[in-house]
């Protein structure tokens, strides 16, 4: 058998991902830290089933439509780095053969250094001996392979085999990985689910057995054959009833505006803002992409133009809409059109805010007084004087009416605020703490299971806010949070990188309503690097890592940068990682307390480092967190 079709294409798929569902247990303990939080395993099992059940809902089965749900489940579905990483390799691999009714071995390589380009570039700082290793070894073989000959089932086995000689050395690549005595757990997770793939493949179709000598393939280049001559089949027009799908990245964030009342009418350039979806009936190509931003170029600014497979989402800022609109009807017909004059709103905006301003003062002479006493009053009765509270409920009853419109719709909605907060916990203590500094949506996840793409799109898509700031508080969870953001065009949404909840606290500290979203993101990345981070949890398997032999059971403490200590008593192993952490510049230590400490202990742990350190202060919170007994702030 010398092609695979689209009913193949979705067998194997769904194969691979039930393989990886019966093994994702294997894959978690390849994990190197030996701690119960949210894993390799079941983060790509959990990203790659989000696909599967797009793919069962297909009615019309062809390349197209099983290449699209497997690309946009896995998108949105994506959890963890691994999640994410092995998202943008399905992305990348099927955004090439979906061209195609049938493919061969040479657009299968070409597919396979498509997925590794994607992967690649999705990652600010990829790391060589991870999954990302393990897939390129995929596509330097896929490129070395497609001309010897070989029948698809024999291509993919001597494919798969040449992977796992590559994950086999992943732990010469990563010194972390050989000091644990494990192989990269991501690669292992991507080579299980092709090699379920590749069982089924077996089961479906005749050919296989033919083994390749492999070991030229080491120092080749990935290098796809040219496959620019095999015919495409003919795209029918699908735009009258085509759904508005998940777009691709914006490729021009919106510039964040001045102030209102520093802009006058004069300082719009362009006057227009025209908005408006294209639905394709003519071809629409990279080229075509290309080509069309820049005609927009040279009729305004401020342009987003994101294209799907069957509709194109473009935003302008131009004195010319209906020049604008002539150009994207020869692409095909046009839907969801608006125009706004901004010079008029924001004359009739000047106009209200000083209408307001003038109430607000009036009210504030007339009750100034009587606030004053009420403030007095609550003070006296032990109730909080500080509004943020009641604030952030009303902001989630007013943000939860809207969350079912669709991406559309909230793009001709005004925003009601300019600034929005995200931030990723786990624990109803630090839930409260949160809400308390004024973040919009708490998204319940963290360690012990990472939010998905989606998990974060949808808060996103709730806070009716112009900026939007995300805080992942998890390394393992910036990579999503990153991903949800290249699909947002109606805002400006701005990744904090904090990788603790010390750090994602810090920074939310350090917000100033009166400064810029650039001037803000500065200065909290700026702060976080202030403040030293640490947790208590137990290992869940025996283990070797820098050096410190780790038992089952054993209670850790966990620093920035890897563990620095273990005992047998949670007490003395948090006194002992505090007592680490500071240092002569420590001020501030903070305990969060999770759901398996309690306050009296904590209360215990902070005298004793207060007359260890009587320089510092110690406060102690309640975190509720799970998993972890205590996590660790020392500024």
């Amino acid at each position: 058998m010398n092609t695979m079709d689209a009913d193949v294409l979705r067998d194997i798929f769904v194969a691979g991902a039930s393989k990886l569902e019966e093994k994702k247990e294997y894959v978690n303990e390849l994990n190197v830290f030996p701690v119960p939080d949210g894993d390799t395993g079941t983060n790509m099992t959990m990203t790659i089933q989000s696909a599967v059940r797009e793919v069962q809902q297909i009615e019309d089965v062809n390349m197209e439509s099983v290449c699209r749900a497997i690309s946009s489940g896995s998108l949105r579905g994506a959890r963890g780095n691994s999640g994410v990483i092995l998202s943008q390799l399905l992305r990348g691999f099927t955004r090439h053969i979906k061209e195609y009714e049938t493919v061969d071995v040479d657009i299968i390589a070409a597919a396979f250094e498509k997925a590794v380009e994607t992967a690649y570039k999705a990652v600010m700082k990829p790391k060589e001996g991870t999954i990302l290793t393990v897939a390129k070894g995929g596509a330097k073989a896929a490129c070395y392979l497609a001309d010897k000959g070989l029948d698809v089932v024999s291509y993919f086995e001597n494919i798969v085999r040449y992977m796992r000689e590559v994950l086999a050395k992943t732990p010469d690549m990563l010194p972390v990985l050989k000091e644990a005595g494990v192989v990269d757990s991501g690669g292992e997770g991507l080579l299980i689910i092709l090699e379920g793939a590749l069982d089924k493949f077996k089961e479906l179709e005749e050919g296989g057995g033919v083994v390749v000598d492999l070991s030229g393939i080491s120092g080749a280049e990935i290098k796809a054959p040219d496959v620019s001559g095999k015919s495409k089949p003919a795209k029918e027009s699908t735009a009258k009833n085509a759904p508005v799908k998940t777009l691709k990245k914006a490729d021009t964030v919106r510039p964040v505006p001045k102030s209102k009342a520093d802009i006058s009418t004069s300082d719009i350039k362009f006057g227009y803002c025209t908005e408006f979806i294209i639905m394709l009936e003519y071809e629409f190509d990279d080229k075509a992409e290309a080509e069309f931003k820049v005609f927009l170029e040279a009729i305004g600014d401020s342009i987003v133009v994101v294209a799907d497979d069957e509709i194109v989402k473009v935003h302008v800022h131009t004195n010319m809409p209906g020049i604008a609109i002539q150009k994207a009807l020869t692409y095909g017909s046009l839907t969801r059109m608006k125009i706004d004059n901004m010079r008029e709103e924001h004359n009739e905006r000047l106009k209200l805010d000083e209408q307001k301003a003038k109430e607000t003062a009036s009210e504030e002479n007339v009750t100034g007084e009587a606030a004053e006493t009420a403030k007095e009053s609550n003070e006296t009765a032990g109730a909080p004087s500080s509004p943020a509270m009641a604030e952030t409920e009303t902001v989630e009853e007013v943000s939860a009416e809207g969350s079912e419109a669709s991406m559309d719709e909230t793009a001709e909605v005004k925003h009601e605020k300019e600034y929005g907060f995200i931030a990723v916990s786990a624990g109803a203590g630090l839930s409260e703490i949160f809400e308390g500094l004024g973040v919009d949506i708490v998204i319940e996840g963290g360690q012990t299971m990472n939010p998905s793409t989606e998990d974060i799109l949808n808060a996103i898509d709730r806070i009716s806010a112009d900026n939007v700031f995300i805080f992942p508080n998890n390394s393992n969870i910036i990579l999503a949070s990153q991903q949800a953001r290249s699909l947002v065009e109606d805002k400006n949404v701005v990744v904090i990188p904090s990788k603790t909840i010390p750090q994602g606290i810090m920074a939310m500290l350090n917000f100033m309503a009166n400064k810029s979203p650039e001037d803000n993101e500065e200065t909290m990345v700026r702060e976080m690097a202030n403040v030293k981070s640490g947790s208590v949890t137990y290992s869940i398997r025996d283990t070797v890592i820098q050096d410190i032999e780790i038992k089952q059971g054993d209670i850790m403490g966990i620093g920035d940068k890897g563990i620095m200590n273990t005992g047998s008593q949670v007490m003395a192993t948090t006194v002992e990682l505090v007592d680490k952490l500071i240092d002569e510049d420590s001020e501030i230590v903070t305990l969060y307390y999770g759901k398996d400490a309690t306050e009296d202990e904590a209360n215990l742990i902070a005298d004793t480092i207060m007359k260890e350190h009587p320089e510092v202060e110690v406060e102690v919170h309640n975190g509720g967190q799970p998993v972890y007994y205590y996590l660790v702030s020392v500024e």
